[in-house]
């Protein structure tokens, strides 16, 4: 017997089921060595700005390119768990999913590392 749907919520309800099914998304991301890992370098970063006294403005722009990242890799994340259970084995058509998705990871990690070298230095 297969799971049911659950019944659609509409309204304020409507607002906190979607915070529930994104904070299980959360915590399912956690999970991921990688999103600790890019975790910490924000976390990182941003005592450097501070160290180093970054405007508000600049660590803001910090902290907006980390919720991407964070953004980026639930994708990530999303495409690997269903091209894991679509393709339990190996295949091309896996591989370039999956190589694709870690290459959108890895722009937005390139952005930050842009960013945080262009307010550091100049």
């Amino acid at each position: 017997m297969e799971p049911r749907k659950p019944a659609r919520t509409t309204g304020i309800a409507h607002f906190f089921a979607a915070a529930t099914y994104s904070l299980a998304g959360l915590r399912r991301l956690w999970r991921e060595a990688a999103l600790r890992q890019e975790v910490a370098l924000i976390g990182g970063l941003t005592v450097v700005f501070v160290a180093l006294g970054a405007s508000g403005a600049e660590i803001v722009g910090l902290l907006a390119l980390g919720l991407v990242l964070i953004a980026v890799e639930a994708l990530n994340t999303a495409i690997e768990v269903l091209v894991d259970h679509l393709s339990p084995g190996w295949s091309p058509w896996a591989k370039d999913a999956k190589d694709l998705g870690s290459l959108a990871v890895a722009c937005v990690i390139g952005v930050v590392v842009l960013y945080a070298a262009a307010v550091l230095i100049w």
